[in-house]
């Protein structure tokens, strides 16, 4: 029998479904043209680089004095973070608060936030929302050098590797732990003792880089939504043919997360129903 109190989690991803997305802000606010960025960025995926690395490149190539992002540091970094305080998609913050007092009504039953990003966790690290309500936050690192510049890619968060920390939440590694010993993910740890089932698991993410995520819960349990610009042509179509037709997600939604918003609506009654099996099993197992 699982151990009690069980274990929620909710999961995000970070930019284009909690906020706008964060290195396109900070390319704009030094003066740099971001669709040329990006466009940059995808002739190197064409050339063979994973995606993450290939824009974490180009960050660090446009580092240093007389270059657009100067002599950028990570409390650079984090101080562009604690504009996202202002800056979250509508509802973001009711829809937390919602979903805490569904759990605490609950006998037993706890509720933990995640974000696993491939942003810059710097940035995230900034927000003092953030800090204040989520358990972990997974993203990007870079390293600085002897002059507290950043220069190196520290980590680096592709798609594939969004399921290691999906792991990581599932069994109960602590991000503190994990930074420091990231083998610790293939500790044998027995279904029954870990500490987040992946039925007990919602994901929440916007694209092609949550696929994987996606569907280790789904396929595991566990129920993810998708996110998506209406008004973007791109972001529909792509939200129709590679999540929505192959039942990768159960819906795909604007990002307002309001209890009157189709997002928000659903996110609060898949947790108020994950909450009644949970007691309805304990009373069958009775």
């Amino acid at each position: 029998m699982r151990r009690s109190p069980e274990v929620l989690a909710v999961i995000f991803d970070f930019d284009d479904t909690l906020a706008d997305d964060t290195t396109t802000a900070l390319l704009t606010a030094h003066g740099m043209d971001p669709s040329a960025f990006w466009q940059a960025a995808q002739k190197l995926v064409e050339g063979g680089y994973d995606p993450g690395l290939a824009y974490l490149r180009l960050l660090l190539e446009n580092v240093g004095p007389g270059r657009p992002l100067g002599n950028l540091s990570n409390s650079d970094l984090c101080e562009r973070g604690k504009l996202l305080d202002n800056l979250y998609y509508p509802g973001l913050k009711e829809l937390l608060e919602d979903l805490r007092a569904t759990a605490s009504e609950r006998r037993d039953i706890g509720l933990e936030f995640y974000i696993i990003s491939g942003g810059l966790q710097a940035i995230m690290a900034g927000s003092q929302f953030l800090r204040d309500n989520f358990t972990g936050v997974y993203g990007c690192q870079l390293d600085e050098d002897e002059n507290g510049v950043v220069r190196h890619i520290k980590r680096c968060v592709t798609f594939t590797e969004k399921t290691r920390y999906l792991f990581e939440i599932h069994k109960g590694i602590p991000p503190t732990e994990s930074a420091s010993n990231p083998y610790l993910v293939n500790r044998a740890v027995a279904q029954g003792d870990r500490r987040i089932p992946f039925e007990n698991i919602i994901y929440i993410g916007d694209g092609l880089t949550d696929i994987p995520c996606f569907s280790l819960v789904q396929n595991n349990g566990g129920l993810a939504f998708g996110v998506f610009k209406p008004d973007q042509p791109k972001s529909a179509k792509t939200a129709y043919l590679e999540l929505l037709r192959p039942a990768r997600v159960i819906s795909m939604n604007a990002p307002k997360y309001g209890a009157t918003d189709e997002l928000g609506s659903l996110l609060r009654a898949a947790l108020a129903q994950r909450c009644s099996a949970i007691e309805l099993g304990r009373r069958v197992a009775e």
